[in-house]
């Protein structure tokens, strides 16, 4: 999903494994994942939550238990509270650029002003230009993103600041998209990932790739975004069939799998509406008066809490644009005390490049 994931050991994973398969029964152990499997998996585990952090000031960090529904697989969920690959712990970011832990107040309000903002976002996508992307071509997604680790010894959660993220997504998910952040090598998405399997104990594992998984909401592409229902009702049950086996609050999932679909897809005008309305439906959703994204671009905040976790979406007061996500601790908890965010983004561009690693042109 990582470049920041910790790397294998330079060994030679098939004759680690075949030593392995000697001595042991079933099932059989797997060699030590490639920096492309820890990609694959953080995807699966986080909705998109990355393990982003100041390689100058990494520490060792230990396992938390995710406490939130999962976010997308495919690119990274901006706004995970916490995920688990390779040993990692991802949590609290800071909020915005300056390396200073965020903290906010998540007041209640009601739900019919969250209609209204959403409403208005909704009439405000409606009339935006449609994607311009063609057949062959890639989706180019660049934002801020800051998510933080817990340290091995347990204390506060550490804030990196905010860093630059850009994606490169295949039209129909055909081909490998890419990945690019600083500090890190680039990282390839979407490919076919390798597998190794045993026909009996003993025998010499083959390698071969596991079958991408078809496209839906939680592996969306922009050939499949495309098609999703334009009645909000219609597609709120889609939205919530494709994601009940994630287990937890179905709502919060719901939610949180509109705000990815909005923030790492570039969907066409009214697939954004229906959305945002498929969005107003979901029960327990409010406004924040003032809330800032990664970029510190302030405004009004759609939101919705669930097991002390509140994930907001950022909204320019002018325009309705969706700036960008934020998560926020409603309970103190050992990952720090309420108000700590946990995670933010901002949108910065979406636009159609030529290939992965070429930027738009125009």
């Amino acid at each position: 999903m990582n470049a920041f994931a910790p790397r294998p050991p330079h060994a030679d994973a098939d004759e680690l494994l075949r030593a392995e398969l000697t001595e042991l029964l079933p099932p059989p152990p797997v060699p030590e994942p490639t920096a492309e499997r820890n990609q694959h998996l953080r995807h699966a585990v986080l909705r998109t939550a990355l393990a982003a952090g100041d390689g100058a000031s990494a520490r060792p960090v230990r396992p938390v238990r995710p406490r939130q529904g999962i976010r997308l697989g495919w690119i990274v969920a901006p706004m995970a509270a916490c995920a688990v690959v390779a040993g990692v712990a991802v949590l609290a970011p800071q909020d915005g650029t300056t390396g200073t832990p965020g903290r906010i107040s998540a007041g209640p309000a009601s739900s019919a002003e969250a209609v209204k903002v959403l409403s208005g976002a909704a009439l405000a996508a409606a009339a935006a230009p449609a994607p311009s992307v063609r057949p062959g071509e890639y989706v180019y997604v660049r934002s801020l993103v800051a998510h933080a680790g817990r340290d091995a010894a347990g204390g506060a959660a550490t804030l990196p600041p905010a860093h630059r993220r850009e994606v490169w997504l295949s039209v129909d998910g055909s081909r490998p998209g890419l990945l690019r952040e600083p500090g890190a090598p680039d990282t390839e998405l979407g490919a076919e990932l390798p597998v190794y399997e045993v026909d009996h104990r003993g025998a010499t594992p083959r390698k071969t790739t596991m079958e991408a998984a078809p496209p839906s909401v939680t592996n969306p592409t922009h050939a499949y975004v495309a098609t999703l229902p334009t009645d909000p009702g219609v597609l709120l049950r889609l939205i919530q069939d494709q994601t009940r086996a994630g287990g937890g609050d179905a709502d919060q999932r719901a939610f949180a799998t509109i705000g990815t679909l909005l923030a790492e897809t570039w969907a066409p005008p009214k697939v954004t509406a229906a959305l945002y309305e498929a969005a107003a439906r979901i029960p327990g959703v409010t406004v924040l008066p003032s809330a800032k994204d990664a970029a510190g671009r302030e405004g009004v905040a759609v939101a919705r809490t669930s097991h002390g976790e509140q994930t907001q979406w950022i909204f320019d007061r002018t325009s309705s644009a969706f700036l960008g996500e934020r998560t926020v601790l409603t309970e103190t908890t050992s990952a720090g005390r309420a108000g700590t965010v946990l995670g933010v983004s901002a949108v910065l561009a979406k636009a159609a490049a030529p290939a992965p690693g070429e930027l738009p042109k125009g």
